[in-house]
């Protein structure tokens, strides 16, 4: 089976030796998404609310690139700056997502890119190979 790469300019260009995401059959690999604007390139804001919005913001713009939608993704992992935060991804997380819900892990970590306080990459499974 052949590795699809997935990109879009509604998401912020990949920083590094890296893709948005990869699909291969209907299983779409999403790299980490920091809070950075698309049309910028720079951070979103200091906020952490702000910085959250703007991850699920990106994963969605990358889920629709590889014809899907956020909600298709069936594993995420988010990696935080202050595990203190963890209340605040639940209230943004629930404002993207309906049941039944991906499977998560939630990692505390020392630094991100960019100075972000928030990431998020995951697994998407879509309907079909289409």
């Amino acid at each position: 089976m052949s590795k699809v790469i997935v990109s879009t300019d509604a998401a912020p260009a990949a920083i590094g030796t890296y893709s948005q995401a990869v699909k291969v059959g209907t299983t779409v690999y999403l790299s980490g998404q920091i809070p950075l604007v698309p049309e910028t390139m720079e951070m979103v804001s200091q906020d952490f609310r702000a910085q959250a919005e703007q991850v699920f913001k990106n994963l969605s713009a990358v889920c629709d690139a590889a014809g899907g939608e956020l909600q298709d993704m069936v594993k995420v992992q988010i990696y935080l700056t202050d595990l203190s935060q963890f209340a605040v991804v639940n209230e943004v997380m629930a404002s993207y997502f309906r049941t039944p819900y991906p499977a998560r892990a939630a990692i505390e970590v020392s630094g991100l890119p960019k100075g972000a306080q928030i990431e998020i990459d995951g697994i998407m499974e879509l309907p079909t190979t289409n």
